[in-house]
């Protein structure tokens, strides 16, 4: 097992295309981090190079406290698992696993004692002897980690492992991977698109953007503290409420206006956040996840019936049992994710009513009494209001 450290790491594509800008991420022994981003942000290439299937046009890859860059992939002495599983369907379960060893010429007993203790974490003993055709999507996905196993490598290398299995099996083969991997003590280098797989896996999160880092974090500090405004909008599921304000004083508080709504910012608020004081009278962008927002007919307590009000009425229900997702009007101008960095290239239309008002969601208890195309009154809890610079895109916090 080793640290892998990447260190100014740039991948330039011969036709001058970018993918990865001074790329620094630090992932501790025996640690599992996940990259995640959207289609494109570099993320698949930043592992590639890692594994020495990519050049690095600039910067430094270690891997343990050895420099790798120029390292022959097969002496890296990293294992990595493929989205598509890579079996060879001539062999068996037992022959696939042990293939890389024996290519290595390791003793012939030792490689069939270490696949047979592979397979026995594994769940597959019983099927040592089949082909991978005769087996299920979750079981080859298995023969692949049993394959990486028994190399007993520095570090794991996968690439969207889980993408082309059924809903049902991504969530019980991530568990399976997680617990394996901390079971095992293996540095691990995770690269997914799906958020929900980061923040259920990983110790910590990088978060990719057209190859820049934007946020390295644990799961929970990436949801509640983002670093930026693409952050806070990629991160959680439905995706944070983005709404371009403006930040006025209104005796000893501050206030923010979202179109015609107004909300009171918390004293407490002010006192964490003190850099807001230098945005009043400017524009800001507040950011409010959907669970922060609630049916004020199931307040429960003073504390919530005392909370700041927005009347507004349902436009659509998604039932899912023990939630249900809420979409209503504002005539708030909504924060696309990627304007602070490319104004227009890759903002997304954003779903507007008949009078022009854009619709946001909230999560909602699924005692609310919210109806279709019925008045609706939100209790927004201010306290846990995100506010970001709208030129730069970074959070106003500190």
């Amino acid at each position: 097992m080793a640290q892998v450290v990447l260190k100014d790491v740039n991948k330039v594509y011969p036709n001058g295309y970018h993918a990865i800008t001074d790329l620094n991420i630090d992932i501790a022994d025996g640690e599992f981090l996940v990259l995640v981003g959207p289609s494109g942000c570099g993320k698949s290439t930043a592992l590639r190079m890692v594994a020495g299937l990519e050049e690095i046009s600039g910067g430094e890859l270690y891997i343990g406290d050895k420099v790798v860059n120029d390292v022959h992939p097969k002496d890296r002495d990293i294992a990595m698992v493929f989205q598509n599983y890579a079996l060879y369907p001539h062999m068996s379960v037992a022959d696939n696993i042990g293939f890389a060893l024996k290519l290595a010429k390791v003793p012939k007993a030792e490689i069939e004692e270490r696949v047979k203790k592979a397979a026995a974490v594994l769940d597959l003993t019983e099927n040592l002897e089949r082909k991978p055709g005769q087996l299920s999507g979750g079981q080859r996905q298995r023969v692949a980690m049993g394959r990486a196993i028994v190399r007993q490598p520095k570090a794991f290398l996968m690439d969207e492992p889980l993408s082309n299995l059924d809903a049902k099996l991504r969530v019980q083969m991530r568990a399976e991977i997680a617990g394996l991997q901390r079971d095992l003590g293996v540095t691990t280098l995770y690269v997914t698109h799906d958020q929900v797989e980061a923040m259920t896996m990983g110790d910590r999160v990088a978060v990719l953007k057209r190859g820049f880092l934007q946020q390295v974090d644990t799961p929970q500090n990436l949801y509640d503290k983002p670093g930026n405004v693409f952050v806070a909008g990629f991160i959680g599921s439905p995706s944070m409420n983005l709404m371009r304000a403006k930040l006025t004083s209104a005796g000893d508080g501050l206030t923010v206006g979202l179109g015609s709504t107004t909300l009171t910012v918390e004293p407490s608020v002010v006192a964490a956040n003190p850099s807001l004081n230098s945005f009043v009278g400017k524009d800001i962008v507040v950011g409010i996840r959907p669970e922060d927002l609630s049916d004020s007919e199931l307040a429960s307590t003073p504390a919530e019936s005392d909370r700041p009000k927005i009347s507004t009425e349902t436009t659509l229900i998604e039932a899912l049992g023990s939630e249900i997702i809420v979409h209503f009007p504002l005539d708030a101008e909504p924060f696309a994710i990627m304007d602070a960095e490319f104004e227009g290239e890759d903002a997304v239309e954003q779903t507007k009513d008949d009078q022009g008002r854009t619709i946001y969601v909230g999560r909602f208890s699924p005692r609310s009494r919210a109806r279709m195309g019925q008045p609706l009154t939100i209790s927004v809890d201010t306290t846990r209001m995100h506010f970001f610079d709208p030129v730069s895109g970074d959070a106003i916090r500190d």
